[in-house]
């Protein structure tokens, strides 16, 4: 089975079913995955907007059945990189987007995303593979 990483971005919309329809064609037929940045993400998004129990749960729920990429030093040297040739270009990125880039770059995996912006780089530089709209 094909595995994709979805950024946080998809896995709220996908949670709300707003996720576009042009992005759900190209998921059909992939088994989702998430770091564990997406689910630090999650949770501040709970605390900040004061979700309920039963949102919380339910989010949980379908987050916690995904296969989750955890860190690992080959994570945090591959972030270290993507950071610092960052920082050298003079394009420094979102410290949550270069972690979730290093969890996909280490295990070879795209990332579907809606923040192309957030990721143009990594895939010019390192070689992140995205599925996006």
């Amino acid at each position: 089975m094909e595995y994709v990483v979805l950024d946080t971005d998809v896995v709220s919309r996908t949670h709300k079913r707003t996720l576009p329809a042009s992005l759900v064609r190209q998921l059909v037929g992939l088994a989702p995955a998430v770091s564990f940045v997406t689910v630090g993400e999650l949770e501040k998004w709970a605390v900040i907007y004061s979700w309920g129990r039963a949102r919380r749960d339910a989010l949980e729920g379908w987050v916690g059945a995904m296969p989750r990429l955890e860190y690992n030093d080959d994570i945090a040297h591959v972030w270290g990189r993507v950071a610092g040739e960052a920082v050298r270009r003079g394009r420094p990125r979102q410290p949550n987007d270069m972690w979730i880039a290093a969890c996909c770059l280490v295990e070879g995996l795209p990332l579907a995303t809606l923040n192309v912006k957030d990721d143009e780089d990594f895939v010019e530089h390192h070689g992140l593979q995205l599925i996006t709209v």
